[in-house]
């Protein structure tokens, strides 16, 4: 019992500890209920670098921007892959990805990101772009009067469909529309569920969320996947290497699969959302934004409407520079990751200014990108939606600075170094292609007017979900 209570004795050159009085939680449940308050007050008291006891974890903060890069740069040291192999084996129910039993497989799973860069990536998003027309098509093109709708629930129905079909292929059956609305159905009660996965909650406390999973799992299965029409390259390439892996059953390559959704619009779907309602509540955004589509359609000869196929190359959305900004600050606005490594042994990590922190193998690291988002030294007035806070004279703005000195990172919603997303191109495309589609199409604007905040319940996990959904209204446009 006096471990609890003594300050676990602190070796010379180690952070100061904020330990908390209730054993083993220790500053769990102040620090999720608001983790960027908490951080905030903690480097008030104690500076730049300190550690927190949260749920068992010694968990080390390290607050100072300029200091992320000498984390970021050890990633010998400082591993992530084996963190989040545990994490995701455990929330997505398949074996750990152990060397001796499955030699290499988690280096060639890697491999295949090259599908997603490159001009591999242009192919991709090509299909996302036509199952995204087809779906707005599909969805609204009776849409010649207001039509209203829940903005969340529009946003995640168009994505995961288009997602799904783009990444594995098309149902073929006469009510395809409706078995990917089932699948998604599903999807969303697992997800809503995801935090207390995370958070290391046995997942048989957790309501119906086993059978959920299971049932998701087995949409996966080999004899399923095969029906689906027109797949990527990236999914195909998954499976070709599962099945050399003969102690991989039949079950766990399909909850890879699942895996591998869950990775690819988890994250999607609250962006759009958050992209989509930050620019219907600020009309000189969607004004610009607007104009800006259209002028690339003009200048490309290119007809807007349902009806007509519009082609994107990737120069051309790079281009779209307000749309691009405008999609940036509301990921600046809404994402709230936490980047971690684990110290692989006893460690001394060496930072600017001739700093060093002592370190305990199993020690976690922690980056807080929100905290830099939200710093009004980096971005004056950090609470306020500016659309356009990421462009100067009319090209893309790169260059922020903290205390009169440039920044080598200012935006991180795809975390850093070995632990960036690897989809982050084809996840920015997918929404500048929703966010086209929607804009050249349509006249949108919201239906209620009422705040949206963002609920904390997924702080530290990636983008945050909205607390209520909005109504919004939308028609052709004449």
């Amino acid at each position: 019992l006096f471990f609890f209570f003594s300050v676990f004795n602190r070796k010379t050159g180690e952070p100061p500890l904020i330990n908390g009085w209730i054993p083993y939680l220790g500053k769990a449940l102040i620090f999720r209920k608001d983790a960027y308050k908490f951080l905030l007050d903690q480097q008030k008291k104690f500076g730049d670098i300190f550690t927190v006891h949260i749920a068992g974890r010694y968990i080390t903060f390290i607050m100072d921007p300029f200091q992320y890069v000498y984390v970021i740069r050890n990633s010998k040291q400082l591993e992530f892959h084996e963190f989040a192999n545990k994490m995701a084996s455990k929330t997505f129910d398949y074996p750990a990805l152990s060397k001796g039993k499955f030699p290499e497989l988690k280096e060639n799973l890697h491999r295949i990101y090259q599908y997603l860069q490159g001009k591999p990536l242009d192919i991709i998003s090509d299909h996302m772009m036509k199952n995204l027309q087809d779906i707005f098509e599909w969805k609204c093109s009776q849409a010649t009067d207001w039509e209203t709708e829940k903005m969340y629930k529009f946003c995640c129905s168009v994505m995961f469909e288009a997602s799904f079909v783009t990444l594995y292929g098309r149902v073929p059956a006469a009510d395809g529309h409706k078995v990917i609305s089932e699948i998604r159905d599903k999807f969303m009660k697992f997800d809503a569920s995801f935090p207390y996965l995370a958070a290391n909650i046995p997942i048989e406390l957790l309501g119906a969320t086993k059978k959920v999973r299971k049932e998701l799992i087995h949409h996966f299965l080999l004899q399923n996947m095969t029906k689906w029409l027109g797949g990527s390259k990236v999914v195909q390439a998954r499976q070709d290497i599962f099945e050399k892996y003969e102690l991989l059953g039949d079950y766990d390559k399909a909850a890879h699969h699942f895996a591998f959704l869950w990775a690819s619009v988890g994250n999607t779907i609250p962006a759009t959302f958050w992209a989509m309602y930050y620019l219907l509540r600020h009309p000189e955004a969607l004004a610009a934004v607007r104009d800006e589509i259209d002028h690339l359609l003009q200048s490309t000869g290119q007809k807007r409407g349902p009806t007509y196929n519009i082609h994107l190359t990737r120069e051309q959305l790079d281009n779209l520079v307000y749309l691009e900004s405008a999609l940036n600050e509301s990921l600046r606005m809404c994402s709230s990751s936490m980047n971690i490594r684990i110290s692989q042994e006893d460690f001394v990590l060496k930072l600017e200014g001739n700093q060093e922190v002592v370190l305990r193998k199993g020690d976690w690291i922690a980056l807080y990108p929100q905290i830099l988002h939200m710093d009004p030294e980096v971005y004056e007035d950090p609470k306020e939606y500016k659309f356009d806070r990421y462009i100067e004279n009319g090209k893309k703005k790169t260059t922020f600075y903290k205390a009169g000195r440039k920044l080598k990172y200012f935006l991180m919603p795809f975390g850093s170094g070995i632990s960036m997303c690897p989809g982050r191109f084809l996840a920015m495309n997918e929404m500048k292609m929703f966010l086209f589609i929607l804009l050249s199409h349509f006249d949108v604007e919201l239906a209620e007017n009422k705040a949206v905040r963002l609920d904390n319940s997924r702080m530290g996990l990636g983008i945050l979900l909205p607390d209520v959904d909005i109504a919004f209204r939308y028609k052709l446009r004449s």
